[in-house]
C-alpha cells in the first residue's frame, strides 16, 4: 500500500458547515484538492475552525480515496480513522471533541469549481433532505451547471473536463 508523506503547501480547506447541524441529512460538504487520504484528512483535521471543536476520528466511504489508512498523522499526532467497506455514500463522518458527530458530502477533487460550490451549498443548506449521491447526481444532470466530477464507482471522471480550483471557497461556515 502506498501511502504519501507530502505536505501540500497551504491551500485553502474547501469546507461549508451548515448553519445548524445535525438538522439536516448531511451537515455541510468537504471539496478535498486530491484523493490521497492521509494528505486530505489531515488537511481537513489540521484547518477544521476550531469554534466547533477539534476532530477526535473519521469515518470514510472507501470507493473516494485511493489508500485506507487506519491512522493518519496529523499536527497534534495520529488521528485514528475508519472506512464504510462497502458504501458508495461519498461521506466522511467527523466526531469532535465536543461529542458531536457531522456527516458531510465529499465532493470529488475534479469537480468543476462551480458546480463544487453549488453542491456544496445545497449540502448545507437548512433542511437539506438529499443524500450525498443524490446532490452529486442532480448536480450532474441539471444542464445550466458546469460537469461535476464522478468517483470512480460511478463512471469515472467525464472526458475533456478540467479540474479547477480557481475561485475555491475558503472555508465557509454559514
Amino acid at each position: 500500500m502506498a501511502t504519501s508523506n507530502t505536505v501540500r503547501p497551504s491551500t485553502t480547506l474547501r469546507l461549508r458547515l451548515a448553519a445548524d447541524p445535525l438538522a439536516g441529512y448531511l451537515d455541510g460538504a468537504w471539496w478535498p484538492h486530491s484523493r490521497d487520504p492521509e494528505v486530505e484528512l489531515a488537511d481537513l483535521v489540521d484547518h477544521f475552525p476550531t469554534k466547533d471543536g477539534h476532530i477526535r476520528r473519521v469515518v470514510y466511504s472507501r470507493p473516494d480515496w485511493l489508500t485506507q489508512p487506519r491512522k493518519i498523522p496529523v499536527s497534534r499526532g495520529r488521528l485514528k480513522t475508519g472506512s464504510f467497506p462497502h458504501d458508495d455514500t461519498h461521506v466522511v463522518l467527523l466526531s469532535l471533541s465536543t461529542g458531536v458527530e457531522l456527516k458531510l458530502l465529499v465532493v470529488p477533487p475534479d469537480t468543476a469549481a462551480g458546480s463544487a460550490q453549488r453542491v456544496m451549498a445545497q449540502a448545507a443548506a437548512p433542511g437539506n433532505k438529499r443524500s450525498g449521491p443524490e446532490l452529486l447526481s442532480k448536480a450532474r444532470s441539471d444542464p445550466n451547471t458546469d460537469a461535476v466530477g464522478h468517483w470512480f464507482d460511478d463512471g469515472g471522471a467525464p472526458v475533456g473536463v478540467a479540474a479547477t480550483h480557481a475561485g475555491a471557497a475558503s472555508v465557509d461556515e454559514s
